[in-house]
């Protein structure tokens, strides 16, 4: 059977529709609402609770929201979450080891119970991200059973921010793959287009109007439209050999002047997974749990081995995230690991832009 089908139209008071239906196939729905200044998913219930003629204004250390007359649900680009904290848990035990009567130590692996989670307004350059993450935690128990809870439904993006690149890497602003259902977003309503057969299964439950072609016409015009209008964009999709050829390049110096070795860059990437582990034992001596949490190559501890700090400067932890983000994850994963989301350029705090070094260090003509 097709996945497909013929992409059917909902006009904008329609739109509950879809909501309903995921109800009733038994998932829990999640979308984007403003929560201080900033775009983030969380659990909705009604359409109502979507940001109706909200916009983004995204620049260089730079992130504002301002209400518009739109009637627009998803007029914006993205906020400083995509897909991963769905995936990847900032925080979560691994195992625990508990001490019985007799003083045994017996282990046990934690487990995840994750409900149906449908999330409506994913991005292309989140269904790109999630694709490199599916690559690299696809033994993770704990990460295939979040995975696989998981309807997403995607929205085709019309207004790119300033720092958006996915033209460029070629992940967006059109989602091609990866989706279970994909809409449009039109003045008056929405283009929905099946990916998966249970995305099919869900817009069978919708009203069956028939999308003109007219109208998938205008919904195809509006994507290549908003990848016209981006500005940044990277040298090449392949920077590999460019950078580690220049692993003595005087920007490494000019760009750590500047970088405050936050970490806020991996924070809100969408394909960053380092992490850290440890262990927090219960003071009554009895239980220990194993966890791991996020951690970035921009701390000391990252590079910490038997008492030595191999990156020991914020110069080599630079290089070391950029010349693994835009390098080396071609032998692991055959692609780059930017998708051009442009985060990392709007939420540091002293506005580095990840196009521009690449450009300085590689040459704009890679």
């Amino acid at each position: 059977m097709s996945t497909k089908g013929i992409p059917i139209f909902l006009r904008r008071n329609q739109l509950q529709s879809l909501l309903d239906a995921l109800h009733g196939a038994g998932y829990q729905c999640i979308g984007p609402r403003v929560r201080e200044g900033a775009l983030v998913y969380e659990t909705i219930s009604h359409i109502a609770e979507l940001p109706q003629g909200m916009q983004d204004e995204q620049s260089p250390g730079r992130y504002r929201l301002h209400k518009t007359d739109s009637p627009r649900l998803f007029a914006w680009a993205n906020g400083p979450q995509a897909l991963k904290p769905l995936v990847f848990s900032p925080r979560e035990t691994v195992w625990r080891v508990r001490r019985d009567e007799k003083g045994r130590l017996k282990f046990a692996a934690e487990t995840v119970q994750t409900p149906l989670t449908a999330v409506i307004g994913v991005r292309a350059c989140d269904l790109a991200s999630l694709k490199i993450l599916d690559q690299h935690y696809r033994s993770d128990a704990h990460y295939r059973a979040r995975r696989k809870t998981l309807l997403l439904i995607a929205v085709n993006c019309t207004h790119p921010a300033e720092t958006c690149f996915c033209a460029s890497t070629g992940d967006g602003p059109r989602a091609d793959t990866g989706f279970d259902l994909a809409l449009d977003e039109l003045e008056d309503g929405y283009v929905i287009t099946s990916g998966s057969t249970k995305g099919k299964a869900i817009a069978d439950a919708l009203p069956q109007t028939p999308a003109t072609r007219e109208q998938r016409r205008a919904g195809k015009q509006a994507s290549t439209e908003a990848a016209e209008r981006q500005t940044r964009s990277l040298p090449s999709r392949n920077l590999r050999h460019a950078l580690f050829s220049n692993l003595n390049h005087a920007r490494w110096q000019d760009v750590a002047a500047r970088c405050l070795s936050c970490g806020n860059c991996t924070s809100v990437c969408p394909t960053c997974f380092c992490h850290s582990q440890d262990e927090s034992a219960h003071l009554d001596g009895k239980e220990t749990e194993h966890y791991r949490q996020w951690d970035s190559c921009f701390t000391q501890g990252h590079s910490y081995i038997h008492g030595v700090t191999i990156r020991a400067d914020t110069p080599s932890r630079y290089r070391q995230w950029l010349t693994h983000k835009l390098g080396s994850w071609h032998d692991q994963f055959g692609r780059s690991g930017c998708v051009g989301c442009g985060r990392c350029i709007s939420w540091c705090p002293v506005g580095i832009d990840i196009t521009e070094e690449a450009a300085a260090i590689c040459g704009e003509g890679q």
